[in-house]
C-alpha cells in the first residue's frame, strides 16, 4: 500500500518548484491561481526570495503547501492508499486527498500562516530539537518544569523530539535533559513555539476559518498529527485540525500506524526530503521515496 506524506515548515528552499512550473503546463496553471487567490506574487518568493523571506512563517507555509499540493495534483501516478502531513503539512494531505479545495486549502495554509506568526509576536518563545533521549523522559522533565511552560512539540521520530516553550522554559528544560542523558539539545531558528499553548491566540482565529469552510470525505483514510489515527469523517477532521495547532505532532506514532495498517512504500511529496529521513529511521524496512517531476 502507498502512503503520501508532506512536508512541513522548515523544508523549504530558495527555488522550490521552479522546475514544476517550467516543466508542467497544469503546475503552472495552479501556481498562477494561487497568486491570484493569495493577492502577492508567492511564486516569485519561492523561486527568487532570499533564504530570509522563505523563513517568514507568513510565507513559509503557503509556500510548502502549495509546491507538495501541486506536485501531488500534477502527477499522472498520485494513487494513494493513506496520507499524512508534518504539522503544516496536514493540510497538504486534506487537499491532495480531496478533503479541501485547492483554493480553500491555500486559503487556510494562509491564514494558518498569519495567524501564528500573530501569536508568535505576543510573547516571546522558542523551540529546541532534543536527540537521543527517550520520549517518556523528555515528558516527565518537560512536566517537572512547572514554573514555565515547556512542551513536547515533535515526536519526529525515536531519539529525536522537539520542545517548545518559554525562552527561560526551554533553557531549563535543555539543562535538564542533558542532565539526564540527551546527546545533544539544539536551539532552533524558528519564530515562536509551535504546537504549545503559546498558540491559542492562533488556534482560535484559525478555528474560525476552518469552521466556515466546506470538508468533503477524503478519498482515502488522512493520519492525523493529534492522534495519530485514520480519519475519515469531515467532522472529526476539522477538529483534529484545529486542535493541531496547540498539540504535539506524533509523526512517529503516525508513521508506525500506517506501517501497521499495511504502508509498504512512502512517497514524500513537497520541497525537501526531511520526511524520508525520518521514515527512513522510524522504519526501516519500508520503501522510501520522493514524488519527482515528470
Amino acid at each position: 500500500m502507498k502512503a503520501y506524506v508532506f512536508p512541513g515548515q522548515g523544508s523549504q528552499f530558495r527555488g522550490m518548484g521552479h522546475d514544476l512550473y517550467q516543466q508542467s503546463e497544469a503546475a503552472r496553471s495552479l501556481f498562477d491561481q494561487a497568486n491570484q487567490i493569495l493577492g502577492y506574487d508567492l511564486t516569485r518568493i519561492m523561486f527568487e526570495g532570499t533564504d530570509e523571506d522563505l523563513k517568514q512563517t507568513i510565507y513559509t507555509q503557503p509556500a510548502v503547501f502549495l509546491h507538495g499540493v501541486v506536485l501531488a495534483l500534477t502527477t499522472d501516478s498520485f494513487s494513494p492508499d493513506m496520507v499524512a502531513g508534518h504539522s503544516l503539512g496536514e493540510l497538504s494531505a486534506l487537499t491532495a486527498a480531496g478533503v479541501l479545495s485547492f483554493e480553500d486549502g491555500l486559503r487556510l495554509a494562509s491564514i494558518r500562516a498569519a495567524a501564528m506568526q500573530r501569536a508568535c509576536e505576543i510573547t516571546p518563545s522558542t523551540m529546541a530539537a532534543v536527540l537521543g533521549l527517550a520520549d517518556d523522559v523528555i515528558e516527565r522533565i518537560c512536566a517537572e518544569v512547572t514554573e514555565e511552560i515547556v512542551v513536547p512539540a515533535n515526536y519526529n521520530c525515536p531519539g529525536q523530539v522537539v520542545i517548545s516553550g518559554s525562552m527561560a522554559g526551554i533553557e531549563l528544560a535543555g539543562e535538564r535533559l542533558k542532565a539526564a542523558g540527551a546527546r545533544r539539545v539544539l536551539p532552533l531558528a524558528v519564530g515562536g513555539a509551535f504546537h504549545s499553548p503559546f498558540m491559542e491566540p492562533a488556534r482560535d482565529e484559525f478555528a474560525q476559518a476552518v469552521t466556515n469552510m466546506t470538508f468533503a470525505q477524503p478519498r482515502c483514510p488522512v493520519y492525523q498529527n493529534v492522534d495519530a489515527r485514520p480519519a475519515t469523517d469531515p467532522a472529526q477532521i476539522k477538529a483534529n485540525l484545529i486542535a493541531q495547532l496547540t498539540s504535539p505532532v506524533r509523526w512517529t506514532q503516525s508513521v508506525e500506524q500506517m506501517v501497521t495498517d499495511g504502508a509498504t512504500e512512502f512517497i514524500e511529496s513537497g520541497p525537501g526530503k526531511v520526511l524520508q529521513g525520518l521514515v527512513k529511521k522510524i522504519s526501516p524496512a519500508v520503501t522510501i521515496d520522493g514524488l519527482s517531476v515528470a
